[in-house]
């Protein structure tokens, strides 16, 4: 079990409810909170593998809380949701087992480009969107000639939630455009039901494991659940071109800082 430091300042008790305050809202309203409450937790001295587990377990609540919003949509994706739990689980859990076992060393050195491929992935998601098209309620799934593969596909998700697991979202609903579904509000209904799930599991083992900040993760929590709270009640409001420009450079410039740091 890892030493975790205990004390903290009034300045790092606001910061960090600040940081879960932002990723809430930004989960809310586009997705991409990790890339916010990660770095917090690095700049204010937790290992890459305790920030990683302590983010994870701080915004889980608030994540597994927004598959209510769309439960009217899962009865349309039912047939699905039961070859998808499964796998999701099985992925998110062996994921933060695999992430336990690396040691810091080497996530440490991964952080980096993990943080730029989830800000690529964040990049490409207004994209996915309009390639998916409105929602449209009459749309049927195509038949999938082979669907393991695509359950194969959303283990490797679950495997990289578990890990790390920023992106995940977008990953998914690329994933379930191929399979031929083109409501959105079906798509994330099963989206935000399986990453709720990887992210539970893996926050689970993360706790199990004795990898959580409990101080840290505590005050951020705080301000995720006041952030997830606004940012559903003002989704409609906020401008989200200006949400998705702000993460996108946050998430740019920490990973070039990091690669920058790491070969300096």
């Amino acid at each position: 079990m890892r030493t975790l430091r205990r004390g903290m300042s009034w300045v790092e008790i606001i910061a960090l409810v600040l940081a879960g305050a932002a990723a809430g809202m930004i989960n809310a309203v586009a997705g991409g909170g990790t890339l916010l409450t990660f770095p917090a937790l690095l700049y204010f001295g937790s290992s890459p593998i305790i920030a990683n587990a302590t983010s994870t377990t701080a915004l889980v609540i608030g994540t597994a809380g927004s598959i209510f919003s769309f439960k009217g949509h899962f009865p349309a994706v039912r047939p699905w949701i039961g070859r998808m739990v499964p796998v999701s689980l099985l992925g998110g859990w062996l994921g933060s087992l695999l992430l336990t076992r690396s040691g810091d060393p080497l996530f440490a050195a991964l952080v980096p480009y993990l943080i730029l491929f989830a800000t690529v992935l964040f990049l490409l998601q207004e994209g996915l969107r309009k390639w998916l098209g409105p929602p449209n309620p009459d749309a049927q799934p195509r038949h999938i000639t082979t669907p393991w593969l695509a359950v194969g596909f959303q283990f490797a998700v679950a495997l990289y939630g578990g890990y790390f697991g920023a992106g995940i979202g977008i990953l998914m609903l690329a994933s379930l455009g191929f399979l031929g579904l083109k409501d959105i509000h079906q798509m994330n209904a099963l989206k935000n039901l399986l990453g709720s799930l990887i992210n539970l599991v893996a926050a689970a083992w993360f706790v199990a494991s004795g990898m959580v900040d409990w101080s840290k993760a505590g005050v951020m929590c705080v301000g995720a659940l006041a952030g997830y709270y606004l940012g559903a009640s003002l989704s409609q409001r906020i401008p989200r071109p200006l949400v998705r420009h702000a993460v996108t450079a946050i998430g740019f410039t920490i990973s070039a800082i990091l690669i920058y740091r790491r070969f300096a």
